[in-house]
């Protein structure tokens, strides 16, 4: 663990030589000569912390954006990469050895020349120099450290173009997998019968255990080590992400709108860096991550666009019979076949390196091995092939101009699996299902399949043209919540798991008014809070009628007049929310309590319970007294946002670098998702944008905390409170309104040898 120190500076960046210019605009200058650049580049600050970098050729374009996120996140970007390579070790010492070892595993280990083309034909190029740019600025340092890494004890390391195709967050975003063991497990608790009812796929299929498939060889040891390689995944209720857009008949101004409010987890500093790059070929602003050159979502001067995760199947676990007589060997299709393996030397922090074997199957790379059993677990998933990495992909869309250019784009964008929305200047708007879908033919995907006997073998991929899609659609809009977007009649098989319809019906409902949108109204419906499934709760509670008079009936009338708002302020939400929860662990089986019933099939399995009454009365009673413990007697204090909160923690685990804890509203079902563990909002929308395509000028957007990661600094935690508040900041894009909003102006200039030349 990394250890706290009593106290810390903040780092400035005292170590470069800089000069104060003047800048027409009165806006402060300052120049840093920096070595690997081509010509100047200007980078213009605005009073939010927004980077605007302006180049004269794409590979300084990509270079400054790389220096510049390491000045304002180099000790993210560090952490990211070593999670990334495997290299924790050799900071945080041994507990991450087997954390590494999963990063190592799940590597690219193709033809590169594919791996790169695959993103774009100039995507090396672009990595080149971002990563140039990154370890550029860790060299102006001079090996001095940071106050993170003062803290932290460890130096920030080099990149390598390859490190921005590391795969472990894409496992993170295709989680199937994990899915297909805990059904199993949940299986041998409960039955194939109870499952389905509780956790029934979508398009609904009976459930069936593959052939050959021992359900005692499935345990939780098997996705232990991937589940610390991803982090903590498991959280109540769902999360997910929204968009919508609509075209100018729905609008104000005649023109379309895209809001879009992706969802991960809260954290500081936070997961998306937003940044504006111009130079030939390039005028892009949106939001990526901040390890990744380019940006994932926003909007060129053509066409605007966002994502939420589609739920494309795209992992299978294998479970591998391994030779008694040689563990070197497991079986396919009646013979003995070598397990690839590569040993690889770990450093390891106040220890000698130790070394880790990495093996292989023909289905993918071994997660897990049980001796006992003489079993390994081979993860096949999409991010083994070339194409694999998170998010790249968008360096080709970032430079569509159409719907054609757009969606031909989309055939190269394999993971994560997105529901792309899109608006453009001419008044179009489209959808497609992005991402790859593996063809499984005869079996489902949803339980982990025997590896030997060859009947579960992936057959291609489905041509990205056979995605669902959308463009111009008759109703005038579109819209994403996580749910089944497959249209009726669909053929083909993506998915069976999606998240609960709820914030997607919320979002239909809004669209519906027949109100002609603008800006303020789209980030209105973001931060929308209004629950449907409280709604059907009421609906269950006009059949339950405790004793007259009794603090129950109380409850209930005042549950049945509330409008369904989870508001901070609100006495009924905080009842409600409590009350859901214990009604949640008095009806969930034994033995799967770690797992959560979609809202509709909890309040189905609450009505289905002959003692339905004495269930809502004894829950009551236990909610009651958990809301005293917490809050005291003071009913005066009883409002949701008196326990429903957003931390924000430094990963250093230093206290004086925590923000203040913020009230949050809503919950993990309302549009504004606010869902987490202990009633504490962990995920939800860190980064929001509204984007109008009739004036790009007029788009709007928020990242929380801040844009820097740097302790101390002005954009540190400057956003938290309009994150919070609900409220939004320009987003500027000319020229004209970039000058107008920018607080600070950077010129890069290529370094000056001894002789006077570049």
């Amino acid at each position: 663990m990394l250890k706290p120190a009593r106290w810390f500076t903040v780092f400035l960046l005292g170590f470069l030589t800089l000069t104060v210019l003047p800048h027409e605009t009165g806006v402060p200058t300052t120049k840093i000569h920096v070595s690997g650049l081509k010509q100047p580049v200007e980078v213009l600050r605005d009073r939010w912390g927004v980077p605007h970098i302006y180049a004269k050729n794409s590979d300084d374009l990509f270079f400054a954006q790389g220096y510049v996120t390491a000045q304002d996140r180099l000790f993210q970007l560090d952490l990211w990469r070593r999670i990334g390579t495997g290299k924790l070790s050799e900071v945080l010492g041994s507990a991450y050895l087997k954390r590494d070892r999963i990063a190592r595993l799940v590597r690219y280990r193709g033809d590169w020349q594919k791996e790169w083309t695959s993103y774009s034909p100039d995507a090396k190029q672009i990595a080149t120099a971002f990563t140039d740019g990154i370890n550029e600025y860790i060299r102006s340092l001079k090996g001095q450290r940071t106050a993170e890494f003062k803290l932290a004890g460890f130096d920030p390391g080099f990149w390598a173009p390859e490190d921005v195709t590391a795969r472990v967050a894409g496992l993170l975003m295709t989680g199937n997998m994990l899915a297909e063991v805990n059904r199993t497990l949940d299986v041998e608790k409960v039955g194939l019968a109870t499952d389905d009812r509780l956790f029934p796929p979508e398009p609904h299929i009976p459930l069936v255990l593959p052939r050959g498939l021992n359900i005692a060889d499935i345990t939780p040891a098997i996705v232990k080590d991937y589940v610390a390689a991803i982090g903590a995944i498991h959280f109540p209720g769902e999360q997910g992400s929204n968009n919508w857009v609509v075209d100018g008949s729905m609008t104000r101004t005649g023109k379309p709108l895209l809001a879009n409010d992706p969802h991960r987890g809260i954290e500081l500093p936070s997961l998306r860096k937003t940044v504006h790059l111009v130079a030939p070929g390039w005028d892009v602003i949106g939001a990526g991550e901040p390890a990744l050159p380019g940006i994932a979502l926003g909007h060129n001067e053509n066409i605007a666009w966002g994502f939420t995760i589609v739920g494309i199947d795209q992992q299978d676990l294998y479970v591998e019979k391994v030779n008694p007589a040689n563990p070197a060997q497991y079986l396919y299709r009646g013979e003995w076949k070598n397990f690839e393996t590569e040993r690889q030397s770990v450093e390891i922090k106040g220890q000698p390196a130790q070394e880790v074997t990495l093996k292989y199957t023909l289905h993918g790379p071994v997660i897990y091995e049980d001796e006992s059993r003489q079993r390994a677990y081979a993860l096949q998933w999409v991010g083994t092939a070339a194409g694999g990495a998170g998010y790249l992909p968008a360096l080709k869309l970032a430079r569509t101009k159409n719907w054609t250019e757009f969606h031909s784009a989309v055939a190269d964008y394999k993971i994560p699996s997105e529901n792309l929305v899109y608006a453009d200047r001419q008044g179009n708007i489209g959808w497609i299902a992005a991402g790859q879908a593996p063809i499984r033919k005869g079996w489902t995907g949803l339980f982990p399949v025997p590896g030997d006997s060859g009947d579960y073998e992936w057959t291609g991929f489905l041509p990205v043209t056979e995605n669902p899609a959308s463009f111009n659609p008759a109703r005038h809009f579109i819209a994403t919540a996580n749910h089944d977007i497959l249209p009726p009649g669909y053929s083909h098989e993506l998915g069976y798991s999606w998240a609960s319809p709820t914030r997607y019906n919320r979002i239909v409902e809004m669209l519906t008014t027949g109100h002609k949108f603008d800006v303020s109204d789209f980030a209105h419906m973001q931060q929308d809070t209004v629950s449907l499934p409280a709604r059907d709760f009421q609906v269950m509670l006009k059949d339950w009628h405790p004793a007259e008079g009794s603090e129950a009936a109380k409850i209930r009338a005042e549950l049945l007049n509330w409008d369904c708002n989870v508001a901070m302020d609100s006495n009924a939400a905080l009842i409600y929310e409590v009350w859901i929860e214990h009604i949640h662990r008095a009806t969930i089986p034994k033995g799967l309590g770690s797992v959560r019933l979609a809202p509709d099939i909890l309040l189905h399995e609450l009505a289905a319970n002959p003692n339905m009454s004495s269930v809502l009365q004894k829950t009551l009673e236990e909610s009651l007294t958990e809301v005293r413990s917490r809050l005291g007697a003071d009913q005066t204090e009883w409002k949701w946002g008196n326990l429903h909160k957003a931390y924000f923690r430094h990963p250093l685990g230093v206290a004086s670098l925590d923000l203040p804890a913020h009230s949050r509203p809503g919950d993990a079902y309302t549009v504004n998702a606010t869902g987490g563990a202990n009633y504490s909002q962990s995920h939800g929308a860190s980064y929001r944008q509204v984007i109008d395509v009739s004036n790009w000028d007029r788009s709007v957007m928020t990242n929380e905390p801040g844009e820097s990661g740097v302790p101390g600094t002005a954009h540190y935690g400057d956003l938290i409170e309009g994150w919070a508040d609900g409220t939004y900041h320009p987003m500027p894009y000319t020229r004209k309104a970039v000058e107008a909003a920018a607080e600070e102006r950077q010129m890069l200039m290529p370094a000056v040898s001894k002789d006077g030349t570049l």
